[in-house]
């Protein structure tokens, strides 16, 4: 199972530039049958907030609500213990190889169509 990666991060764009970035990318990722991406968003490390990751969780949330996401996995939760992550390697083994996993990674989120 691939894991397409989106760099939502690149280039400093604002909340609004991000989500739209996520927005096609989702898109993307339906047209050509991809069920899971590895968005790259930062953590706020310079002392902002994390402005684009809660922004764009924000959004992940209400697309989770709303049906069109199945669901999304936060990088600080993405390791073998958390139940989600958990239900996806058992489904997708080879995202055992991802070299995020089980790190902690508070700038990336797993999102699975």
């Amino acid at each position: 199972m691939e894991i397409r990666v989106v760099n939502l991060e690149k280039g400093l764009p604002s909340l609004e530039q991000a989500c739209s970035r996520l927005t096609d990318a989702l898109r993307q990722a339906r047209a050509d049958g991809t069920q899971l991406l590895k968005l790259i968003h930062g953590y706020g490390s310079k002392g902002k907030g994390g402005a684009l990751r809660d922004g764009l969780r924000g959004s992940l949330g209400r697309m989770k609500m709303q049906g069109d996401i199945t669901g999304f996995v936060a990088g600080e939760d993405w390791r073998v213990s958390d139940a989600t992550t958990w239900r996806l390697l058992k489904r997708y083994p080879g995202l055992r190889q991802d070299a995020d996993l089980g790190r902690g990674n508070r700038g990336i989120t797993i999102v699975l169509l």
